[in-house]
């Protein structure tokens, strides 16, 4: 399988930051309004040779119950992101959150929220499927989306790091399971250095949203999947695509928060 990379980076539009929930004997607290923007750019010679901005907005009036809170941090998540354009994204559901922390100590890292377009109607989830089965159908026929909220000011080498080694390891599962072939890996090898390439050697500023988008499938089966990293550009080749977002879910999970809220949702899912 041929490895392509998109020249482009998709979101360029500057982010706020996340609603951040406080509470005190005092008084109640609600979310405060959520206001995040993004500019997508997609190149495809099948679908739409065209550069568009969009934007992800949240009303200010909108009641609590359009967020979901990570319990851990505080942080809310839109339980819906919409990115009209002129080729638009889906529209986004959000199927879980959790934090991610590092060490023995437990060091709260971000907060990450799975999203999925659960509309697709190509999705056909079945019912008698395990959890593991639904997320594993989702993720490789729907398009998806991570977003990652920094707890703390980091850099975006330091999650590349987290990145790389979560994908090594899926590699070496890959091996054992035999679920990659001798053809196949040179592309994915490849991608992964590309991937890497991508991450600058720059701060993250806590509390402002990153996005991570796998498009849909293509109808084209000689296209890959693409992933899409907010600001810095893009990958395509399935395996890299997809388990790049399949790393969340693998044993206890990048974040086992997150594995296990999603695990939940999925289990009311199918047909």
């Amino acid at each position: 399988m041929s490895q392509f990379l998109r020249p482009l980076a998709i979101f360029n539009s500057s982010w706020t930051r996340p609603c951040i929930i406080r509470t005190s004997k005092q008084s109640r607290s609600f979310a405060k309004p959520l206001l995040l923007g993004a500019a997508v750019s997609i190149f495809s010679a099948a679908y739409a040779v065209q550069s568009t901005t969009i934007h992800l907005d949240a009303d200010p009036s909108l009641p609590d119950s359009k967020f979901e809170i990570d319990p851990a941090t505080s942080i809310a998540f839109p339980k819906t992101l919409l990115v009209p354009s002129k080729f638009p994204l889906p529209q986004f559901s959000l199927i879980g959150v959790g934090v991610r922390t590092v060490s023995f100590l437990g060091i709260k890292v971000y907060s990450v929220g799975f999203y999925a377009d659960l509309a697709n109607p190509n999705l056909n989830i079945p019912m008698t499927a395990t959890p593991e089965e639904k997320i594993d159908h989702i993720v490789r026929n729907t398009a998806c989306a991570i977003r990652i909220v920094p707890t703390r000011g980091t850099s975006y080498s330091h999650l590349r790091d987290g990145f790389m080694r979560a994908l090594t390891a899926r590699m070496q599962l890959a091996h054992t399971r035999a679920t990659i072939t001798p053809a196949e890996e040179p592309a994915a090898q490849s991608s992964l250095r590309t991937l890497k390439s991508l991450f600058p050697n720059t701060s993250m500023s806590k509390g402002k949203p990153f996005d991570i988008v796998l498009l849909a499938p293509l109808r084209n089966p000689s296209r890959p999947r693409t992933l899409v990293l907010q600001d810095m550009g893009s990958v395509e080749n399935d395996w890299v695509a997809e388990e790049f977002v399949l790393a969340y879910f693998e044993g206890n999970g990048i974040s086992p928060p997150l594995k296990k809220a999603v695990t939940e949702r999925v289990k009311t899912f199918g047909k």
